[in-house]
């Protein structure tokens, strides 16, 4: 089966020590994290020995203590080369005292780059006939996700208003990561989504300031990435289309979001899915399923999204070696099709799939 990675290191730093931050947050992120953990582990001589650091985040801590993200475990964070953060459930209606830990992290930790793959893997003796092979790069700290949200009163009744932040500065930052992703695919076609025909201001400068950026790198970098645009609703409409099309996307925070849970649809489950959010200081795994309260507890979760998600972190360290038996890994587990949880078909259990996750490495 050829193997290909998803993108290349973007760091190379070398440590004698790997210590990573463990954040299992709500629902199945308690069943998945342990089993990245696991994964890493038996990884061996690939990375530099291991320390992991159990640290506390999420809805459910909130409830408990009425903090959903404790400054220890930020400050610990701060000693750490790296994480994995599990899930979080965020009620869908305002709870005083509460925001997202997540959302929180990236600002704090500034980890600007949410860069999530998908790939599609057919089954042995089955045809794909839209193979699927892409990289969302969302932008993490602004657009919608600013929330800064207001509601009023009227003749009309009541008025909810909600602001949203594009700047140049996190525009062209972005672009850049994904302009360097590109670089490292075979394909390298780059895409801009927006919206800037209806959002003139606001992604209009998202739009000029990803467009920018080969102009501020000397050498002509960039020169041979072929740059694309496309309208959002009609980027989600040729996904599904034709996804072959599309190689790197670059998009602002929300439209990001949307469209990689979208891509999740053509490979089979969200629980394939993994991502990372990068900057330039800190990396840390994250898989795009979220905390799936209906499964949580049962042990059928799905564990690759996780897995994937410690590849893509060891990945961005530079632990080319490890990252690739990991996908090699789970690549092969996709492409046997004889040991998958329930949400890709199959009747295996979350500790099943790791242990032949582990088994093929």
């Amino acid at each position: 089966m050829a193997f290909r990675a998803p993108f290349r290191a973007l760091s190379t730093v070398a440590r004698s020590k790997l210590r990573v931050g463990l954040i299992p947050g709500d629902g199945i992120g308690a069943e998945v994290i342990p089993a990245a953990r696991r994964a890493i582990e038996a990884l061996g001589s690939d990375i530099p020995k291991t320390e992991f650091v159990d640290l506390e985040a999420g809805f459910e801590l909130f409830a408990r203590s009425g903090d959903a993200l404790p400054e220890e475990t930020v400050e610990a964070l701060g000693e750490c080369d790296c994480a994995l953060f599990g899930a979080v459930s965020s009620p869908i209606k305002k709870i005083t005292g509460y925001s997202s830990p997540i959302v929180a992290l990236r600002k704090k930790l500034d980890l600007y780059a949410n860069v999530r793959p998908v790939v599609s893997v057919a089954a042995k003796g089955a045809e794909d006939t839209k193979p699927v092979d892409l990289v969302v790069v969302r932008e993490n700290t602004e657009c919608l996700y600013v929330k800064q949200e207001s509601q009023t009163t009227s003749e009309r009744g009541k008025e909810a208003r909600a602001i949203r932040l594009i700047t140049e500065y996190a525009s062209q930052r972005i672009g850049k990561m994904a302009f360097e992703l590109a670089l490292g695919r075979p394909r390298q076609v780059f895409t801009i989504i927006h919206k800037s025909n209806v959002l003139s201001v606001t992604d209009g400068l998202f739009r000029e300031s990803v467009r920018s950026v080969p102009r501020l790198v000397e050498n002509g970098r960039y020169d041979n990435v072929k740059i694309e645009e496309q309208i959002v609703d009609s980027a989600v409409y040729r996904l599904f289309r034709e996804p072959q099309i599309y190689d790197v996307m670059v998009a602002p925070n929300l439209y990001g979001d949307i469209i990689s849970d979208a891509a999740a649809a053509l490979v089979g489950s969200l629980g394939l899915v993994p991502s990372i959010n990068a900057g330039d200081n800190f990396v840390m795994g994250e898989p795009v399923h979220g905390s799936a309260p209906d499964i949580a507890g049962q042990g059928i979760a799905n564990p690759l999204a996780s897995i994937r998600s410690a590849a893509l972190m060891l990945r961005h360290l530079g632990y080319t070696s490890g990252a690739d038996r990991l996908e090699r890994a789970v690549n092969e587990v996709l492409y046997e099709a004889q040991v998958l949880t329930p949400d890709m078909g199959g009747k295996s259990k979350t500790q099943d799939v790791l242990d032949e996750v582990i088994r093929r490495l």
